[in-house]
């Protein structure tokens, strides 16, 4: 595709022709790049907004704070559609990326546990905003049981059969405390749900073919701990604290083969180094499942 205009005076060298699929089908995508794809929608949309066209490898790299070599390697997986020496057509490539994220389709998501985290998850633009659609709630608490969440009304999980049959969830989202995520998870899987998002401070176990994804803040505050510590060490005698808290697109994932994302945008500190931790912790397959939890109330 030919570009109209352009954002930036860095020349692009185009995808990796590599990237093409091939006869068997779409090139397997690494996970790294995949949680890298949606900091680079994000911030497309935002050029978008702003008027920008065109977009160069080195203005996407720099903005996700990873280098431009693996911004051209990443896009050249999803297919050749970016002109040497120009850039990528920044509105085909957000439709490339939601194509590649499966977001030109609507996948209908249950929650179990409406606590606080629940009804955010329940009232949070973003899921309709990205195709995901809220489909069902559920809690075991009799007073919660019954409430109105936005448009939708709170079930008895005991429904969850029920509920599942009419509207085909395809992910489950588990916003319970810890002691009842375990049981839940068996209940959502039972039901046919093969993807599971995880906000329960614990680790689950569910059937090898059951894709979950953990989210806990404490963990990544725990990883920025590390490298606060770490910076603070390594810090000349004498020196001040830790300085202002970077400013950015953040969520960008090192690659897990030991290179971590480095900060190229203006509030990178010289010398800093310090890796972009991804915003959402652990994927994994499960194994065999393991014992029930308790009952689900809401957090």
């Amino acid at each position: 595709m030919t570009p109209t205009s352009t954002s930036s005076g860095t020349p692009d060298d185009g995808p990796d022709p590599s990237g093409q699929p091939t006869a068997a089908g779409p090139r397997r995508i690494p996970e790294a790049t995949v949680t890298r794809l949606p900091v680079y929608q994000r911030i497309l949309e935002e050029l978008i907004r702003a008027g920008t066209t065109t977009v160069s490898s080195e203005l996407l790299a720099s903005l996700a704070r990873v280098n431009a070599a693996k911004v051209r390697k990443d896009l050249s997986l999803l297919g050749s559609f970016g002109t040497r020496g120009a850039g990528y057509d920044a509105a085909f490539l957000v439709e490339q990326i939601d194509r590649a994220l499966g977001l030109d389709q609507v996948w209908p998501v249950v929650i179990v546990g409406i606590g606080n985290l629940g009804r955010a998850l329940a009232n949070s633009q973003g899921f309709s905003a990205r195709g995901f659609r809220v489909a069902a709630l559920f809690d075991t608490d009799t007073q919660v049981v019954g409430e109105h969440v936005g448009e939708l009304t709170v079930r008895h999980l005991d429904e969850l059969a029920d509920v599942a049959a009419v509207t085909q969830p395809a992910i489950g989202v588990v916003a319970t405390p810890a002691g009842a995520a375990q049981q839940v998870a068996e209940r959502l899987v039972a039901v046919g749900i093969r993807s599971l998002l995880n906000f329960a401070p614990r680790v689950l176990t569910v059937p090898p073919e059951v894709l979950i994804r953990y989210v806990d803040l404490s963990i990544e505050l725990q990883v920025m701990s590390f490298y606060q510590a770490r910076e603070a060490a390594s810090a000349p005698a004498g020196a001040e604290g830790p300085g202002p808290a970077r400013t950015g697109v953040t969520g960008a994932p090192s690659d897990g083969d030991g290179e971590p994302g480095r900060g190229r945008g203006p509030a990178h500190r010289a010398g800093a180094d310090m890796p972009i931790i991804r915003s959402v912790g652990l994927t994994s397959k499960g194994t065999s499942t393991g014992a029930a939890g308790s009952t689900a109330p809401g957090t």
